[in-house]
């Protein structure tokens, strides 16, 4: 494989959007990395964050995902904290490997996060970011990225941010077109994102509000950006990826049956089980899954109200059965939010 920094130039030098997969904590670890990879994939990946304070060792668990990264594709660490020395300390540590470039997280909504004044909390903080940002540039020899939303309660202060970023010299800005607070609702703000695309020299990925391909080609349209990333969409439909291609090719998006979605489920429960399985542990971990995939199996609500109550494998999978032991075609797009999730303390994009 080529020198990572060359990888990602390459993804950036082809015609088409490029398409991402959004660093969702607890969820892209290394076997979901795989999964994804095995069903189309995207042109380029995110690791988890890396909690970065002042004792701060990087997690062994993401590390994994960088070494033993099963995508054949680039993949950039992510960091989140609000120390800059920290910061540089992770990030000089982090380029020893194959990583395609840094990125610094400013948009996780998850409440336990801000209020630590990490991740989303830093968009009440430009001198502050500031700071981080010119530490960062001066550490990072590789691609430098943010990752970011569009304010914490005020997209108004979004300019602001813009010329922090400018003048750091990004090499690629991915906007979540959402404040903080406004977590997960439907509206995206384009204009926002649009208005990035304008500000910045470096290419620009817009991430919010895509779990089709529809929702896809309008984002591209109204923004303008370089590419998309995506994240609780392709939890809930692994296959997204390829049907955007697909549509951005003029070609009707092949979907999933009812069985292959099931199927999708079964090696979900497999890939992540750990060596030491506790079955109780692993439904609760499956039904972090399932509460995205679920917006697509049934619009009523009654597949997640029933999957949220069972308490065993078994229980489990009669009810996915039900509901998807079937050859008629999903489309898997969703309409719900996933705020319940965040507030229990987990990011996802």
């Amino acid at each position: 494989m080529s020198h990572p920094a060359e990888s990602f130039d390459t993804v950036f030098r082809q015609r088409a959007p490029v398409l991402a997969l959004a660093p969702m904590q607890d969820v892209t670890d290394l076997p979901f990395l795989r999964l994804m990879a095995d069903r189309g994939g995207a042109d380029l990946y995110f690791t988890e964050y890396f909690r970065i304070h002042t004792t701060a060792q990087l997690e062994r668990h993401t590390m994994r995902s960088i070494t033993e990264n099963p995508t054949g594709r680039p993949i950039i660490a992510q960091l989140i904290g609000n120390d800059p020395p920290s910061l540089a300390r992770a990030a000089r540590e982090l380029q020893q490997y194959p990583v395609a470039g840094i990125d610094l997280n400013l948009g996780c909504p998850a409440p336990v996060v801000y209020r630590k004044c990490a991740g989303g909390g830093l968009l009440r903080e430009p001198a502050l970011v500031d700071k981080i940002l010119g530490t960062l540039r001066e550490a990072v020899s590789i691609r430098f990225s943010v990752k970011t939303r569009v304010g914490f309660d005020d997209p108004a202060v979004f300019e602001t941010f813009l010329g922090i970023f400018a003048k750091h010299g990004l090499d690629l800005l991915t906007v979540h077109g959402r404040t903080v607070l406004e977590m997960y609702r439907p509206k995206v703000h384009h204009d926002r994102i649009a208005q990035a695309v304008q500000a910045m020299r470096c290419p620009v990925l817009a991430n919010g509000g895509v779990d089709s391909p529809a929702t896809a080609v309008e984002a591209l349209r109204r923004t303008g950006a370089r590419g998309l990333m995506i994240g609780r969409g392709a939890i809930r439909n692994p296959w997204l990826f390829g049907q955007i291609r697909s549509a951005l090719n003029g070609e009707p998006p092949v979907l999933p049956t009812g069985r292959e979605v099931l199927a999708y489920v079964r090696v979900l429960w497999e890939t992540t089980s750990p060596d030491r399985l506790i079955p109780a542990k692993q439904v609760q971990k499956l039904k972090k899954y399932l509460n995205f995939i679920g917006e697509g199996v049934e619009p009523t609500g009654q597949f997640l109200h029933a999957m949220r109550r069972v308490a065993t494998e078994a229980d489990l999978f009669r009810l996915c059965g039900e509901h998807l032991d079937h050859d008629r075609p999903l489309s898997l797009e969703g309409a719900r939010g996933m705020e319940a999730f965040l507030l229990a303390g987990r990011d996802s994009s």
